[in-house]
Formats: structure tokens, sequence, C-alpha cells
């Protein structure tokens, strides 16, 4: 590490996050003065371009890629035509204990008075539950589902390389190609088609702006620096900033600045809490590092640290602050940029590189909360990058993440993508999956599996509040054998999903007629050619997810059921009084389900069956709904942290698991159950047909001492071969002992820098809740490879 990033990554660090309320005036000051003037996608455009002429901008000491969200390093943005924030929201943000943003009194003030009397109402947040159905409030509140876009853009964005063929100025000329060839007497759609396109042409217009001011801002710096060095780096970063993102990119550096202007752009028209991600950095920058290093005009240890203040730079963007639900399914600083490494290129050859090595270098070396990066690990993909994948995750910070390049690519040709795109897509945020730079692949929220099998168990009723949520599908008394009991499961299921499906299509609509992305859109191949925006069916493909939460709690409490009750002398009316009491006076009845049942996460058939009924129970209801924008609805099994919060809108389980405490994360098995080792584990998730999926999320954790020799690194990288032939889409790993989460539980001050794996992320274990830390220290420790 170079002292330049050395001093970089320590100032990162020690910022502390802010909300800057600038954003927020300056749209507050546009729309007042412009709204109803234009359309809704050229006043977008106009409003993006104002806020890059506007906005201040910062070029910190020693910084070799410039560019800021806000006005200065970990300065967030707040969208108050998203969501606006109250000024009690606003306090709190300052004062709670996890995922604080400072904000002054002042500026809370202000935005008292300037911001909030506008926006009220006029927000997407108002104006989508000013339109939700009561059932669906009701649903929602019991913690049956959470919904994504309630205060967030949609999306869980990624680029291909298309950014790396052509500049704003290139995409500008295939917009006027697109608008000259427009049938104003065949196509009724052209007139909003043209709005469309010529609102895309304005982002481009505003990118090029807000360039073009850091380069004059580095030109001042570069006239009032004495010490010749950083002149010459000043006036480097000029020219760069006026060649990108004007122009493709011909060199390394311009290649990063090209994309780091790009993602500014993005998380700054609309981003209020996303994933915006580069997709396969290393094949996007290896053309450019070759070719340099060949003409000797870049050294790999100038290579590196480019990347290294690349890398700072995703540090210094915390994720817009996040209030309500939202915050309790992902209370995080992390905006989810997930870099892919390896994997495959378009025709199919391995897609690793030096550049490869050199970001898993990066990620080790800096130890960052953001950006995430993973590691694509296909059949051709060679034992060197996974061995270098595993070197890192010995570290102990949660990183890289491992996914299995050919179920990815199988995934998507399975819902219609070509092979092609499929190999130069792979997955955003945690685990999803998509077609990068050609896909619109939106989540929409998480679905609480486990609560649906708790009201089916009070005949639609949520126990813990006495509403009725669900339709009436049977008392348990009439229950009288176990496919009765998972007819109504199922019944339940369907009314849920029927119910969070028919809102949602409202809200993609909301979006789609409300909040157009111009600038997103001019980048995302096909929107120019279709005139259309990311989020109205622009893109090539479209997709809804919705992301299936608690597998192995529900499978378990169905084992639990089939186990006891009907298979065995338990009466089900008795055992629903036991868990709607928190199995108050029945100790000796949670202990004997806890422990003479068959789990999943165990190679069990008997519990691994059940887990196989409820997926395809979940892919079909859920997988070929179509969506608003000629797409359509597939699943995923994916919880961030979201199974911490449903499992506090939780009674307790028939697994013998108390209420409130957390469900199962992703398609892990629950807490304490995995009695059999990781091979077990795998072999249990192997029989899950994860093809049929948009991601499949796998937590384990194992002892440090799992990770000491050249030996064990060779065992870990044949135990992910192992499940990725089985057909395994993802794992990632935890390396801390509990010993150690305690020892930071106790003394936060030592233990600052200690990154663990939470969900399809990382974060500081100190920055944490007391829930989310209990959460992980009680994941089971493998100890062996067995």
């Amino acid at each position: 590490m170079t002292l330049r990033i050395k001093k970089l990554r320590d100032e990162s660090i020690a910022t502390e996050p802010s909300i800057s309320i600038e954003r927020a005036l300056l749209v507050t000051e546009f729309y007042k003065k412009e709204a109803g003037k234009h359309s809704v996608p050229v006043m977008r455009a106009k409003n993006f371009f104002h806020l890059c002429d506007t906005q201040t901008i910062h070029i910190g000491d020693l910084e070799l890629i410039v560019g800021e969200r806000g006005p200065s390093p970990k300065a967030v943005s707040t969208f108050p035509e998203l969501t606006c924030h109250t000024a009690d929201d606003l306090r709190i943000l300052s004062t709670r204990p996890m995922a604080r943003y400072a904000i002054s009194a002042e500026d809370i003030r202000t935005y008292e008075t300037k911001v909030i009397p506008y926006w009220q109402g006029r927000s997407m947040r108002d104006r989508i539950f000013a339109h939700v159905p009561e059932a669906w409030k009701k649903a929602y509140e019991a913690g049956l589902f959470t919904e994504f876009m309630e205060q967030r853009a949609p999306g869980h964005t990624t680029l291909d390389g298309l950014i790396y063929e052509k500049g704003l100025l290139d995409i500008q000329a295939d917009i006027r190609e697109a608008l000259s060839a427009l049938n104003y007497l065949s196509d009724p759609e052209a007139t909003e088609k043209a709005e469309q396109l010529r609102a895309m042409s304005i982002s481009c217009d505003a990118a090029i702006r807000f360039a073009e001011r850091h380069a004059d801002l580095a030109e001042t710096l570069a006239g009032d620096t004495e010490e010749m060095e950083r002149r010459a780096e000043l006036r480097k970063i000029a020219r760069i900033c006026r060649k990108v993102p004007v122009h493709a990119p011909e060199t390394f550096r311009e290649a990063l600045q090209m994309y780091w202007f790009v993602h500014l752009g993005t998380i700054t028209e609309l981003n209020g809490w996303d994933a915006m991600s580069p997709g396969h950095l290393d094949q996007h920058l290896a053309p450019f590092y070759e070719k340099e290093i060949q003409e000797g005009c870049l050294t790999r240890e100038e290579a590196k640290e480019s990347l290294s203040c690349f890398w700072i730079k995703f540090n210094n963007q915390p994720a817009p602050p996040k209030v309500g639900v939202t915050a309790k399914e992902s209370g995080t600083y992390n905006d989810f940029t997930n870099i892919n490494i390896g994997g495959l290129k378009r025709d199919g050859q391995d897609g690793s590189s030096e550049v490869s090595t050199l970001l898993l270098e990066v990620a080790g070396d800096l130890k960052l909360l953001q950006p995430q990066c993973n590691v694509q690990v296909s059949s051709r993909t060679p034992n060197r990058l996974l061995n270098a994948a595993a070197r890192v995750i010995k570290k102990g910070l949660g990183y890289p993440s491992l996914f299995n390049t050919d179920t990815v690519v199988m995934e998507q040709v399975r819902v219609g993508k070509s092979v092609e795109d499929a190999r130069e897509g792979g997955n955003s945020g945690c685990i999803e999956t998509g077609a990068f730079g050609k896909e619109a692949y939106i989540l929409t929220g998480y679905l609480n599996v486990p609560k649906i099998l708790e009201i089916t168990l009070n005949n639609g009723v949520d126990p813990l509040t006495g509403v009725q949520v669900g339709p009436c599908t049977g008392e348990a008394k009439k229950m009288k054998t176990f496919e009765a009991l998972y007819h109504a499961f199922e019944s339940q299921l369907k009314a849920v999903v029927d119910l969070k499906v028919a809102v949602n299509n409202t809200i993609e609509r909301m979006y789609a007629t409300n909040a157009p992305a111009p600038f997103l859109s001019s980048v995302i191949r096909d929107c120019v050619k279709n005139g259309k925006d990311y989020y109205n069916g622009g893109p090539r493909y479209n997709t809804t997810y919705i992301q299936c939460c608690g597998i192995g709690t529900v499978t378990d409490s169905l084992s639990a059921l089939k186990t006891h009750v009907f298979d065995g002398k338990l009466s089900l009316p008795d055992l629903v009084t036991s868990l709607n009491a928190n199995f108050q006076g029945e100790e000796a009845l949670q202990l004997k389900l806890k422990n003479k049942t068959p789990f999943f996460g165990n190679d069990d058939d008997r519990a691994d069956d059940l887990m196989k009924k409820v997926y395809a129970s979940l892919f079909d209801t859920i997988d070929g709904r179509a969506n608003t924008k000629g797409g359509l609805y597939h699943l995923n099994m994916l919880s961030t942290t979201c199974h911490v919060y449903f499992g506090k809108m939780l009674g307790a389980t028939p697994n013998g698991r108390l209420a409130h405490m957390p469900e199962s994360d992703g398609t892990s098995p629950s807490h304490g159950a995995d009695r059999s080792g990781p091979t077990a584990v795998l072999k249990s998730l192997s029989k899950m047909d994860q093809v049929k999926s948009g991601g499949t999320l796998l937590n384990m954790r194992f002892m440090p001492q799992l990770l000491q020799s050249d030996t064990d690194i060779e065992k870990f990288t044949q135990l992910v071969r192992t499940y990725f032939r089985l057909g395994g889409h993802h794992i990632q790993f935890n390396i801390v002992d509990t010993d150690t989460l305690m020892e930071a539980r106790k003394h936060p001050e030592n233990h600052r820098d200690l990154l663990v794996r939470v969900a399809g992320y990382s974060d500081y274990f100190v920055d944490l809740d007391d829930d989310h830390q209990k959460e992980i220290i009680n994941r089971t420790q493998h100890a062996s490879w067995g």
C-alpha cells in the first residue's frame, strides 16, 4: 500500500457519514420553478442537468480518481422526490446507534422549512401509500412482505462494456438516429418516445457538464499548488475529465474515471438506495491494462494504485439513509456495489486476467466496507484465481463471495436470454442474477414464508395482533392430514403473492410514469433503440424479483409438524396454543421439537424433501407471472438482514424457535440446525433446483484454523468446486471464531475494523446492532471440513 493510498484509506474510514441537504434544496428549487413546463422525462433530465451544473464538487488531496455524490466524501444526498424525510426522521438518523448520519440542527430546520412543505404528498413514497389497499397495508404491517420501492428507486443495476466502447457524444449520435427513425404515422407511442429520447440526450449533456466542472476545478487547483508532482497530477486529472465521459476511454486511468462519472451520474439522478455496479470490471479493464503494459506506459504498481483510489471512492459513498421498515430490513451504510471478477467472456472463454488478481489484492489490502466483490467460478476458471480468492477470504473480511458461473448462465438462459448475454451477466447487489447492461432486474421486496405458515395455522389471522391478514383456510383442529395443512399453506401463499404482485404492478407503473431515469437509460442497451426508459420496458430484458426468506425455518417447522403431529401423537390445536404462548410452561415440548426433528441442512431426505416441496410451491406461485414492462416475475432466495426483521414479526415456530428470534437467512439452514458438518449442508442445498431461481444465498462460518496452510486452501477450493458441480449458485464465508465476536461485543474500540459477512454484503461488526451481532454469533461454527 503506497503512502497515498494509506492516507486516502485512513481518511475514508475516519470520516463520519453525514447528510447533505444540498441536493434536496436544488431539486426543490428546480421543481418549484419548472414543474408543469416539460414532459416528465424532460423534467427529470433538466433537473439532473441543474444538479450537475450547480451542486458543490470536490477534489481531495492526493486523489487520482475524482468525483463525489455529495459536496464532500461521505456526505450523503437525500432524495425528497422519492422519500421526503420528516424532521423527526432526520433527528433519529443523527442519533440512532446503528447507521447514524450526522446532520446539524440548522440543516434540519432548513429542511423543515424549504424541502418538506413542497414534497409532502408529492414524493413517490407518499403517492404509493395513498394508493395501496387496506388489505395490503395489513399484510405489510404484519410483516408478511416488504416493498423496496416504497422508499427508493427500483433496480439493482449493472453495466456492461458499452461505456468503454462509446463516449456520451457517441450515445447522443445514437439518440439522434433513433429520433429520426420515429414514425408518427404508425407508432402511437412515437411522441412519448421522442420526449424520452430528448431527455436521454439532455442527461448526457448533464454528465458532460459535471466532468467539465471537475476539469476546471483541477486546473484551478493545479494553478494554486506549489508542489510540482501534485500540480502535474491535477493537470492530468483535468485532461482526463475533458476526455471522459465525452469520448470513449483509451487508457486504464481514463477507463476508471469513465465508469466513475457514469456511476455518480446514475446514483445522483435517482438512486435512493440501490446497487449500481460496474459488472465484470476485470474484463472491461484488461484490454487497457494489457495494451499499456505492453507499450511500457503503465506499470503494475501504478495500475494497482489507481485501482485502490477507485476502490476508496466507493467507500466514500454511503447508502442514502433509510427509515421505517426499510431500515429494519437492511440498516447499513453499504450501497451494495458488487464487482464481478473472473467468470466467462461472451464467447465462453475464461474471463480472468492479471487485472482479476489485482482486484483481489486491492480488496484484501484495503479491507473496506465497500465495494463488495465476488469471484465468478466456472468450470474454466483456473485454480490460481480461486486460490487467490481463498487467500483474501481467510483474512476474515467476508468477501469475496463465490458464485457458480455455469449455474448463473443456466439460470438466465432458462428465462429466455441468449447464452452470450447470459455469460456477460452475473450478479449484483447481494446474489441477484441479471444480464449486465441489458436488463432491468428489479427487486420488489422480501416475502416472509414462515409467517405465511404461521397465519395458516391460525386460519389467516396474525396471532401477534389478532388481525385477519389472509383468507380463512381452515382451523387447526380441522386439519387432519399433513396434505390438508400443506394445501391451506399453499392457498395462503397464493393469496399473499397475489396481493403483493397486484400492488407492485401499480408501483411499477407509478415509477415508469412519474420517475423515469433518462441518464441510466442512456447507458443500458436497447433503451435508446426502443425509445423507452429503464423503468418502462426499455432494456432488452425486464425482470421483477420477489425475494423469499426463511426456507430453513419453514422447512424445519413443516418437518416438526409432520414428525410430531401427523406421524406422531401431538395434537395440532395444542401445538398451536403452545406456539402462541411462546412455549411458556412447555419447555420440554420445545426441546423435543428442537432435538427430535429431522432438520434441513443435514443431508436428511426427510427434511430436504420438504424443502424441495416448499421451493416448488414458491416457484409455481411466483415464476412466470407477467410484470408491466413486458417481462416476468421470478423468485430468488435472498434475505439480506430482513430475516432478523421478519423474525421480530413472527411468533414461536414449530421447529422450537422462540418468538421474535431471527429466521434462517437466505437458503442457509436454521441457526444451529446444521449438525452434520459443512458437506452435509452443501448436499442438502444441492437438492434445490437452483437454476429455477434468480439467485440463492448460502452463509457458512468456519473457524480460522481451517484456512491456515496451502493444504487448507486446497481443501477449501475443493469444497467450493464440489458444491458448484452439484449445482449450487452461491456461497460465502465468515472466517471468525465465536470468542473473537464475543470479545468485540465487550470491547468494540479494539475491533473497529472487524468485518463480517452479514448477508450478501459485509459490514463492520461493531456497527451492527445487538440483534444482528447475536444473529451472526448464533450461526453454526464449523470446525472441520467433514
